[in-house]
């Protein structure tokens, strides 16, 4: 958001300072003074509407009254109404800025609501040069100065350009007067679960149809009980939930981390998820990533870095999570970190934290995954989606642009409720497609449990793992802007091998893809879909070797297995360079499968040219499909 250029306003505020201060407290008319102390009562109690509908008859009775401007001011500050308090401290400055000098503190944090930085940290500058400030008052105006100072130093070197902040409220049919809060969207972001306070805390759900959303209703099944559900996290298929349950009679302690799956009548009954993950301590605010494979969470453990930490468990082969481990100093602080959020693409993580430098209270930051596995330092999102209030639970949805927050923004139906608004570009993750679909036998046609692969073709780093239902339904995800292999496996078959070209085109394709395996037995063979020459070359390019050491693997659990290796080309060129040139290439296969350790007298190669055409050589798609190589079962 481009930040309006004021005058300096402490040019002012240095001059009039040699004025001598004329207003005296103890000087307001008696019965002023009492209905002012009733306004400040009214504040006290969050009476807001009421304390300032009082001090505006004290400021009608008098209106040099220049406490009742500075505490209208203060209300102002507490409802978050930033741009009327800066106005209202403002018409006490000139009513007698020495007088003012004492209000610099809370005058500074009201700009900075604003976000007028500059401003902000002159006027917490000139405050701390005041005499006889006592050590309270001074280690908190030197926290809103570090924080101010952050302000300055981001917007020079994180400018918003065009960016417009504007949070939408979702409506009436997700919003009521109670509190709504911790939204969680499936892949599709037509699905919406939700946690509303209603005495108790339990869940609700609405969907998206032809781009509204349905009212709200209690999430069917049988989760929601009078005892606190909530800070819930959906798989992206819609199919699982993990959330908090609080003093349950099953629970490990405080708080504990449940799981539920979604069958055909509703959210089947809460399963604790055990005492690897939850302990006499607290566990809160999942975040189950697009694979399913880790979880992330909050927990206040004494043998982290303090406050509340964020976690990390693995899914083992077996299906167990792993023990947690704690994410490290990289992440966690002496502070608060919480609310974590993994996106769809597997790659992106946003956490809430108080302990890294900030804006004040509680900002959003985020990591991105490098290509070694590990984190990169934790970024603040930075302002305007931060403020110097407290930042709660932020979701994005896979279209890499919407997010959803819960705020008490100026619009609320009451208090907290769930908003939307387009991320800055820069604090993006990527846009995320998805395939879905069923593995199944091909003789058969019924339903394979199989392991479905993702793995991006630059780095050789597998983005997401999925393990398909006992049906063999599938869905996994597609983080644009990177070219992937798409493996599918299971023991007794021959893998399935596919691609996704992603990384030069922008599309809003999802895909649906069906997946026969074949058995493994003589004379079944598949295309090596991601086995890659130069024009005219035998050499294997490196993105080759993620498609290879499948094979080698299932070389390895089936080792009474051979295989022949059949090259293939197109018909561009003389039939016998093609017929020399698919020879080639299939040996290239066979002596990298040599050099892994496979046993020669299991290998064949054999090449065939052009003379199998498997599509009309006419196209460009034809021919491509053409050009291949083939692996065929020659016993087992």
């Amino acid at each position: 958001m481009q930040l309006k250029k004021l005058l300096t306003f402490f040019s002012l505020f240095t001059f009039t300072l040699t004025h001598a201060q004329w207003y005296n407290p103890s000087k307001v008319d008696i019965k002023l003074g009492y209905k002012y102390s009733e306004a400040i009562n009214e504040a006290r109690s969050r009476n807001y509407a009421k304390a300032l509908q009082l001090l505006d008859e004290c400021i009608a009775t008098d209106n040099r009254f220049v406490d009742a401007w500075l505490s209208k001011a203060g209300v102002y500050s507490e409802q978050k109404k930033y741009n009327q308090s800066v106005e209202t401290y403002r018409t006490a400055f000139r009513l007698d800025s020495v007088y003012f000098g004492t209000f610099l503190l809370p005058y500074s944090i009201a700009l900075a609501g604003k976000g007028e930085f500059t401003e902000s940290l002159n006027a917490i500058t000139t405050f701390l040069q005041r005499p006889n400030l006592n050590e309270r008052t001074i280690k908190s105006a030197e926290y809103r100065k570090k924080c101010y100072q952050f302000a300055v130093d981001y917007q020079k070197t994180n400018p918003q350009g065009d960016y417009v902040f504007s949070p939408k409220n979702l409506g009436d049919s997700i919003n009521t007067k109670l509190l709504e809060y911790f939204p969680s969207v499936t892949i599709d972001a037509n699905t919406l679960v939700f946690t509303r306070r209603i005495g108790h805390e339990d869940f609700f759900v609405s969907e998206k149809r032809n781009g509204v959303w349905s009212k709200a209703e209690p999430l069917p099944g049988n989760l929601n009980t009078e005892e606190n559900e909530g800070a819930q996290t959906i798989s992206q298929d819609g199919r699982m939930l993990i959330f908090t349950g609080c003093n349950m009679q099953d629970g490990q302690g405080s708080c504990d981390l449940y799981f539920s799956y979604l069958t055909k009548n509703g959210w089947g009954e809460r399963m604790n998820l055990g005492r690897i993950i939850n302990t006499e301590y607290w566990e809160s605010q999942p975040s189950l990533s697009p694979d399913k494979r880790a979880l992330y969470f909050a927990a206040r453990d004494p043998s982290g870095y303090g406050g509340s930490d964020l976690f990390v468990s693995y899914r083992q082969p077996n299906g167990n999570w792993g023990t947690p481990e704690n994410m490290g100093p990289e992440v966690n602080t002496a502070a608060d970190e919480s609310c974590p959020f993994i996106h769809a693409d597997n790659q992106t993580f946003y956490f809430t934290s108080s302990g890294h430098p900030g804006y004040g209270g509680t900002d959003l930051y985020l990591m991105r995954k490098q290509a070694d596995g590990k984190w990169s330092k934790p970024q603040n999102l930075g302002y305007p989606v931060n403020t110097i209030d407290d930042e709660g639970s932020l979701v994005i949805a896979s279209d890499g642009k919407t997010a959803y927050y819960a705020s008490d923004g100026a619009d609320s139906r009451g208090g907290l409720d769930i908003y939307s608004f387009e991320l800055p570009v820069p604090d993006r993750p990527n846009k995320t497609l998805w395939v879905k679909g069923n593995v199944f036998d091909k003789k058969t046609n019924l339903g394979l449990p199989s392991a479905v692969e993702l793995i991006n073709l630059s780095t050789a780093q597998t983005i997401s793992k999925v393990q398909t239902d006992e049906d063999g339904n599938y869905l996994i995800t597609l983080p644009v802007g990177n070219d992937y292999v798409f493996n599918v496996n299971r023991k007794g078959y021959l893998f399935y091998s596919g691609s996704f070209s992603l990384k030069q085109q922008s599309t809003d394709t999802t895909y649906t893809i069906n997946i026969p395996l074949i058995p493994i037995e003589i004379n079944a063979s598949i295309v090596l879909q991601n086995i890659f020459f130069d024009s005219k070359k035998s050499e294997l390019k490196p993105e080759s070797m993620i498609e290879l050491d499948k094979v080698v693997q299932l070389l390895k659990d089936n080792p009474a297995v051979k295989i022949e290796i059949g090259g293939y080309t197109d018909n561009v060129g003389k039939p016998a360079d093609n017929l020399v040139l698919s020879n080639n290439r299939a040996k290239s296969v066979i002596n990298y499968f040599l050099y892994k350790g496979i046993a020669a007298n299991r290998l064949t190669s054999k090449g065939f040219g052009e003379t199998k055409p498997i599509a009309d050589n006419k196209t460009e798609q034809g021919r491509a499909k053409n050009r291949r190589t083939e692996l065929k079962v020659l016993s087992k």
